[in-house]
């Protein structure tokens, strides 16, 4: 099984402490976004968890006691962006968190640390050339600490509207000079550059377009042949596996002006107040009425060694 962290919040960022104390223990229990009675007890142990999947814009939190999660196999991406306070108002300087990426790829291999710069905005100052000069500077200075990176464009949902109304859709002809700029920079500095749920459209020059996460980029990552099982989603042009992720939506406090995940300011703060370390359940604790159901957990891991070239 893989246990993903970061489609709903960023727990790398902001609650490290308790990741930890979640690993320490030895499960997490996660309530469902939608029916919050019904709670899932994953169990947190290497004999049932394939990968710890982890997606931040800040690992520096996690970085000083990566020995406590050795036993697990682990595989990361750190977002870096070009964008400024206007865009991402508590995400840490750029160059810090380039340093804490290249701290990170020493620790666990460049194979298991990827670079997403997503998403990609066209507005105000951030126009296309902006993008191809700062992908240029940031390829360059992750170049030796990961072999990939990950693209996509904006996508408008209700919220990202409301929350970001200057926001508008990257047209084709924008996202054919990026995407063609993008995978002539990567291939000069060694990095794959993909997409997801982006279509095929790119792939004319050079992009990988197959996704993210996949099984194969995982198999690739941790030299291990996975058997996964075939699940359908909500997305079934996305061939990544992002399920059993146990954060929290409106949690996150980088409070983005794109982001998906949080609904508004207040409800985030009203949720991170509830947040308590020692707690199962990143926010709150158990309420009658709960429902908890141990999840059925089970290694990927195959027989079969893959050997990456």
């Amino acid at each position: 099984m893989i246990i993903n962290t970061g489609q709903r919040t960023d727990i790398p960022a902001y609650y490290s402490e308790w990741f930890y104390n979640r690993i320490k223990e030895g499960y997490v229990l996660v309530r469902n976004p939608y029916y919050p009675e019904q709670v899932t007890r994953y169990e947190l142990k290497p004999e049932v968890v394939d990968v710890l999947a982890f997606c931040t814009k800040n690992p520096a939190p996690m970085l000083d006691r990566l020995e406590e999660l050795s036993a697990f196999r682990q595989f990361w991406f750190v977002t870096i962006t070009p964008y400024g306070r206007d865009i991402e108002p508590n995400v840490p300087p750029k160059e810090n968190v380039v340093t804490s990426f290249c701290r990170l790829s020493e620790k666990v291999g460049k194979r298991c640390v990827g670079w997403r710069y997503d998403p990609i905005l066209i507005a105000g100052k951030y126009t296309v050339d902006y993008h191809i000069q700062a992908f240029e500077g940031l390829t360059a200075a992750l170049s030796g600490y990961t072999d990939q990176a990950v693209i996509s464009f904006v996508d408008l949902y209700q919220k990202t509207k409301r929350n970001f109304p200057q926001a508008r859709e990257v047209t084709k002809a924008e996202r054919a000079a990026l995407g063609k700029a993008f995978a002539e920079t990567g291939k000069r500095y060694g990095i794959t550059v993909r997409t997801c749920c982006e279509g095929t459209d790119l792939a004319v020059y050079g992009i990988d377009t197959q996704g993210c996460m996949t099984k194969e980029v995982l198999e690739k990552a941790l030299g291990e042949k996975l058997t996964v099982p075939v699940r359908s989603g909500p997305r079934p042009q996305c061939s990544c596996l992002l399920g059993n992720d146990i954060g929290v939506y409106n949690t996150c406090r980088h409070f983005c002006r794109y982001c998906y995940a949080n609904y508004d300011r207040k409800t985030v703060l009203q949720n991170v107040a509830r947040h308590r370390p020692d707690s199962p359940f990143l926010i709150g604790e158990a309420q009658p009425g709960d429902k908890i159901r141990k999840a059925k957990q089970s290694s990927f891991i195959s027989d079969q060694l893959t050997i990456s070239l």
